[in-house]
C-alpha cells in the first residue's frame, strides 16, 4: 500500500495506473475509519481493478470551528485498517496540497444543497462539492463510492456529477450501523455513554414512521408526527425530520414509495444524522 502526500506523485501512480488499463475505485474520507467506511472500500474493490482512499479533514465543510477542531483523528489506525483491506493508494494530503495558497474558486449547488442539512449548515455543501470535484480531478477515478447514510451529500454528488458531465460513475455504499440500529459514524466515538444509550433512538423513529407507511399510513403530517413522538426527550435536540422525495430532496406532500425520511439531531452536544427509505 502506497501512502501518498504529494499531487504530484499521487497524479504519477494513477496516470499508470490508467495507461495499463486498471480500472480506478475511489472512496473520499475525512479518517477516523469504521466499519462503514470499510464497507464502501469493498464495494471499490468489487468495482475496480485498483483501489484509492483519501483521508482529509476538510475544513471547509465545517460550518462550526468547534466540530472541526474537535473531529476525531487516529491515522495510524486508519492506514493500518486501510493496508489490512488491500487498499493499493491512501492520499493523505496537507490543506495547502488541495487549496492552495489563494483559492478562490468553489462549486456550488442552486437547489438540492438548500434544505436539510444546508439549511442547518450554511456553507456545508459547497466545501463538499468543491473538494470533491478537486479529488475527482487529482485521481481522475472511474468508480467513487459514497455512502447512503449521508443520503444528501450523496444526491449531492450524483447531481454534480451528472451536471459538470464528469467522467465517474457513483456507486451506492448500504448504511452500516451498529447492533442497536445506529448508523455508524465517526461522530459516535464523541458520545457520552448518556448519548450513545439515546442514540439508536434516530433510527427507532424512522422505523416507526416506515412502519406506519407499510400498514397504510401515507400522510406525511402524521407519519412525521409518530418519528417525533419516538424523539420526545429532553436530551435530544431535533433539527429536522422531513420526508422527502428521494431525486430532488423536496418536502412530499403525501408519502410515497419514492420518498426517504431524513433526520438530523443534537444529542449531549453531537450532531448526528440519519435516513430510510420508505
Amino acid at each position: 500500500m502506497e501512502v501518498i502526500y504529494k499531487e504530484e506523485k499521487l497524479k504519477e501512480l494513477v496516470g499508470g495506473y490508467r495507461m495499463f488499463g486498471e480500472k480506478i475505485a475511489f472512496v473520499p474520507t475525512m479518517g477516523y475509519l469504521h466499519a462503514g467506511h470499510l464497507s464502501l472500500v469493498k464495494l471499490a474493490k468489487e468495482k475496480g481493478t485498483k483501489t484509492v482512499v483519501s483521508i482529509f479533514v476538510n475544513p471547509s465543510q465545517f460550518n462550526d470551528p468547534n466540530d472541526f477542531e474537535n473531529y476525531p483523528v487516529d491515522l495510524e489506525r486508519d492506514l493500518k485498517m486501510l493496508e489490512e483491506a488491500g487498499v493499493d493508494i491512501v492520499f493523505t494530503p496537507q490543506k495547502e496540497t488541495i487549496y492552495g495558497y489563494d483559492f478562490e474558486s468553489w462549486v456550488d449547488l442552486e437547489k438540492i444543497t438548500k434544505s436539510l442539512e444546508g439549511a442547518k449548515r450554511p456553507g456545508h455543501f459547497k466545501g463538499v462539492t468543491t473538494v470533491v470535484t478537486i479529488l475527482f480531478n487529482m485521481i481522475q477515478p472511474h468508480f467513487a463510492i459514497f455512502g447512503e447514510k449521508d443520503f444528501q451529500q450523496l444526491r449531492t454528488i450524483e447531481t454534480l456529477v451528472r451536471d459538470l458531465h464528469m467522467d465517474v460513475t457513483i456507486v451506492r455504499g448500504p448504511t452500516v450501523r451498529e447492533a442497536d440500529g445506529l448508523a455508524m459514524s465517526s461522530r459516535n466515538a464523541r458520545l457520552s455513554p448518556e448519548a450513545r444509550e439515546l442514540a439508536p433512538k434516530l433510527q427507532q423513529a424512522l422505523k416507526a414512521m416506515k412502519d406506519a407507511f407499510r400498514k397504510g399510513e401515507m400522510e406525511t403530517a402524521k407519519l412525521t408526527k409518530i418519528g417525533m413522538s419516538a424523539l420526545e426527550h429532553e436530551k435530544i435536540n431535533l433539527e429536522y425530520l422531513e420526508i422527502v422525495d428521494e431525486v430532488d430532496l423536496k418536502a412530499a406532500w403525501v408519502a410515497a414509495p419514492a420518498n426517504r425520511v431524513l433526520v438530523a439531531a443534537t444529542i449531549d452536544g453531537i450532531r448526528l444524522i440519519d435516513n430510510v427509505s420508505i
